[in-house]
């Protein structure tokens, strides 16, 4: 296949999915093989209509003796070539590294690049091929349909891989014809790594008892799980009584109108929310669940490993992806505007008004050290109105915070007092006194 017939065809492929339809910074990663060569010589083409800014990522493994050459090869190509900056890490995972350890690492890598340089994708080169092999491995290991429709074109956090419907063999063909120096990676075929033998030996010896069209009939099959996958996502908003919450990485639904169907059911339609909200429920785990929120009381928690939670919390069951507490930030009293979690902040310089309300999302502080920061054990304050210390975790209690959320809240403090919660009560210290300059703090979640 000629370099503009592989071009013309992915212009079209984008045209269609607008897998990059939003103009921006893209992180490719650019291993040095024959696929993500290809890539990276067809998106450099496309980048200025696309209105895309191209870097180029590459991860040394430390893998095969000769990476550090490959790597070196890369980093000139896509600068005297490509006129493209390049980011490479040396990762020294050493030969016997197995491919989930290498994948996670080199993930870790991509996502920090993209994270320091404010990236709007990561790109990677997963082809038709690809695909194939992962359906078949998850054939193998029995998974759901959510699993079986394979790589996904477009993932969390702006991952995007655009060459899903083309073959290996017409991306190595590109970069053949467009005279790429391709390093081939004897691992990839390497039967003791079982992508590798799925590639060497299992799906040769499938084509060879049932023709090639049984790559095929594998990517149909991963056609009819997406389908099924989003099917059970439009049943959700069919549903009476959810209540559904969605954001990354957290779940909201109502218990009670989950549990009124029975356990397969529930289980399904908790995978399918659970979707929606970037977390993997397997369904053995999600009928676990389903049985949890139907008879725990609230409060209880349940660890479903790989950092996820779900916990009762009164009319509620609530999912979420564990993530360590934001760190305490200071708040300039001229102005501005911070996250804290799902939280967002923002403050301006006005007088303060004849009263401040106990219980609300807006608050005025005389101007001073201000901070926000989670609760900590032994934080305590006086409410407006109200007689004695109270606990803040009893306060977020209270105000049915449920835990899970709690290590995220945010708790404003002046010069070191704990003075407001957003949306659970304000302190009676630290009042401006009315008409005075103050700082007016607004928060609100989402």
């Amino acid at each position: 296949m000629g370099a503009s017939a592989l071009t013309e065809r992915l212009r079209d492929h984008l045209a269609k999915s607008r897998l990059l339809a939003v103009p921006g910074l893209a992180v490719l990663a650019v291993s040095g093989g024959g696929d993500s060569l290809a890539m990276l010589d067809v998106l450099a083409a496309l980048a200025g209509e696309l209105g895309l800014e191209l870097l180029v990522a590459h991860a040394d493994h430390g893998i095969l003796a000769d990476s550090g050459a490959i790597a070196a090869r890369v980093a000139q190509l896509a600068r005297e070539r490509y006129g493209l900056e390049v980011v490479s890490a040396q990762l020294r995972l050493g030969p016997a590294t197995s491919e989930t350890r290498a994948r996670v690492a080199r993930y870790r890598f991509l996502r920090a690049v993209q994270a320091e340089r404010g990236a709007t994708y990561v790109v990677t080169a997963h082809h038709a091929d690809d695909q194939v092999e992962t359906v078949l491995l998850r054939v193998l290991r029995g998974s759901a349909p959510s699993g079986l429709r394979g790589i996904m074109a477009a993932g969390p956090r702006g991952l995007v891989r655009p060459l899903l419907p083309f073959r290996h063999a017409e991306l190595l063909a590109h970069a053949a014809a467009a005279g790429l120096p391709v390093a081939e990676d004897p691992t990839n075929l390497d039967p003791h790594h079982l992508r590798g033998w799925v590639r060497s030996v299992l799906r040769p010896a499938i084509e060879e008892r049932l023709g090639p069209g049984a790559g095929q009939s594998v990517l149909a099959l991963a056609r009819h799980a997406a389908r099924d996958v989003k099917a059970w996502d439009s049943v959700l908003d069919l549903l009476p009584g959810l209540d559904m919450t969605v954001s990354d990485g957290r779940l909201e639904v109502a218990r009670g109108t989950l549990s009124g169907y029975d356990n397969v059911l529930a289980a399904r339609i908790l995978r399918a929310a659970a979707g929606r909200a970037g977390l993997h429920v397997t369904p053995r785990t999600a009928v676990r669940v389903a049985r949890f929120a139907a008879g725990a009381e609230s409060g209880r928690r349940l660890a479903l490993g790989d950092g996820v939670a779900c916990e009762v919390a009164f009319e509620s069951l609530i999912l979420t992806r564990g993530a360590p507490a934001p760190a305490e930030q200071l708040l300039d009293p001229a102005g501005g505007e911070a996250r804290f979690g799902r939280f967002a902040l923002a403050w301006r310089r006005e007088p303060a008004p004849s009263s401040v309300p106990r219980i609300g999302w807006t608050t005025w502080l005389p101007a001073g050290s201000l901070g926000v920061r989670a609760a900590r054990p032994g934080d305590r304050m006086v409410p407006i109105g109200g007689v004695g210390r109270r606990k803040v975790t009893r306060l977020l209690m209270d105000a049915r915070v449920p835990r899970l959320d709690r290590a995220a809240y945010p708790v404003v403090i002046s010069d070191g007092l704990v003075v407001w919660v957003p949306g659970v009560c304000r302190a009676a210290a630290r009042l401006a006194a009315p008409g005075t300059e103050a700082v007016r703090i607004d928060a609100r979640a989402g």
